[in-house]
């Protein structure tokens, strides 16, 4: 197969929150690949991301936007070139419901975007799909590999995927793919634990990664009143709660702070009372939901980037503040110790509890020489082992080198 042309399949791209998707296939054209993208579903906040970002929309087929008559066509071109191909895909399909989601209704959803993704994948020459998260677009890529049209690979990021292995069929996922990306040990570990040790040399470990040259040094902000900035987006598994409980201890110490949240999501009106009840309102702003180029902006008046997360992979977010040189506050959880050295790029606190975190905080607060001493010793950490066009280089060469599985 032709090694330098692969496609890339998500639910959602670009997407606001998944900005690291974005750059890491920019970072493969420059690395000589052609990469296709699709996406399942139309993105949303289109208008507030960049202009490159607006263009690669343009170019990715939507999968879901396609229009009826569209779809029939697809389907029966699939069915005449291809009739024992796309009876065992459908085979496959029906079998979602009894097994897996067991749900006939997204059994038949995933059925309906494989018979689109084919015509597309074989217009493209497509031998290759990759896909981020192991989730349901990596049933779609198992139901093309039935119709016999590419081989695919899934990069892990967990933690949820691992909540919901039976469900998300990941051990089918793992097990027909030419190989799976693990961002971190952590996730490989979980990886290992759901598969035959026969295919573990089928795991790599290939980190996500930033560009240390657009991440460059933040100025010295030089606020008055030390800030914190928190990205991401406002659900459960960020913590956010917790941090507001931090700083509501941090404002009864009598220590001087401003928060600012940038992103959106389900929690924002919750979290907002939230900051009414603990009193601390005046001194919390949200941002709502920016495009990378404003975030940066974010970045560059910020003296302490945290993240009190319950849940995470290895958060991008993380490894952007660091190599600002903004030094960082984070939770013991899953793979961020291995971004994370406690006392020497960071800290780390214990998750879900606010006083653990407020003493974290307190200890950078009042030390400006610690601030700086983490803030460069965590850009030297991503320098070295988070660079996205190493990082990124490392998974080309499993692109060229992966090999089909039966």
């Amino acid at each position: 197969m032709n090694s330098q042309s692969i496609a890339y399949l998500c639910s959602e791209y670009p997407a606001i929150s998944h900005t690291f998707i974005y750059r890491e296939i920019q970072s493969l054209r420059q690395n000589g690949f052609t990469v296709h993208t699709a996406s399942i579903r139309r993105p949303e906040k289109v208008d507030i991301m960049t202009p490159d970002e607006q263009k690669e929309a343009q170019n990715t087929l939507m999968v879901l936007s396609q229009p009826v008559s569209a779809i029939i066509r697809a389907h029966l071109g699939c069915l005449l070139k291809n009739p024992a191909g796309y009876l065992k895909m459908a085979a496959t399909a029906f079998r979602l419901t009894v097994s897996g989601p067991k749900d006939p209704v997204r059994a038949a959803a995933y059925f309906v975007e494989a018979g689109i993704l084919i015509p597309w994948i074989q217009h493209n020459g497509i031998t290759h799909i990759h896909e981020h998260f192991a989730n349901p677009t990596a049933i779609v890529a198992m139901l093309i590999k039935r119709y016999g049209a590419i081989t695919y690979s899934i990069s892990v990021h967990g933690p949820d995927i691992f909540y919901t292995v039976d469900t998300a069929m990941l051990q089918e996922k793992i097990r027909e793919a030419s190989f799976v990306r693990c961002i971190s040990h952590y996730c490989r570990s979980q990886v290992m634990r759901l598969a035959d040790p026969v295919i573990w040399n089928r795991f790599h470990i290939v980190r996500c990664g930033i560009d240390p040259e657009l991440y460059s040094p933040r100025p010295d902000p030089d606020n008055v009143i030390p800030r914190l900035l928190c990205v991401g987006r406002l659900v459960p598994a960020k913590g956010q709660h917790i941090l507001l409980e931090a700083c509501a201890i941090l404002k009864r110490e009598g220590t001087p702070f401003r928060l600012t949240f940038t992103g959106d999501g389900p929690d924002r009106t919750s979290l907002e009372e939230h900051t009414r009840t603990h009193g601390i309102r005046d001194l919390v702003t949200f941002t709502g939901a920016l495009g990378q180029d404003k975030v940066r902006l974010q970045y560059d008046q910020a003296d302490i980037f945290v993240l009190a997360s319950f849940a995470e992979g290895v958060p991008v977010v993380l490894m952007e503040a660091m190599a600002k040189e903004i030094p960082v506050v984070s939770t013991r959880i899953t793979g961020i110790p291995e971004l994370i050295d406690h006392e020497h790029d960071g800290l780390l606190a214990i998750p879900g509890d606010p006083e653990d975190l407020a003493r974290q905080l307190t200890a950078l607060l009042a030390n400006s020489a610690l601030r700086r001493e983490y803030g460069k010793a965590g850009r030297l950490k991503v320098i070295e082992r988070y660079n996205q066009h190493q990082n990124n280089s490392q998974l080309g060469d499993h692109f060229r080198n992966q090999h089909k599985q039966p």
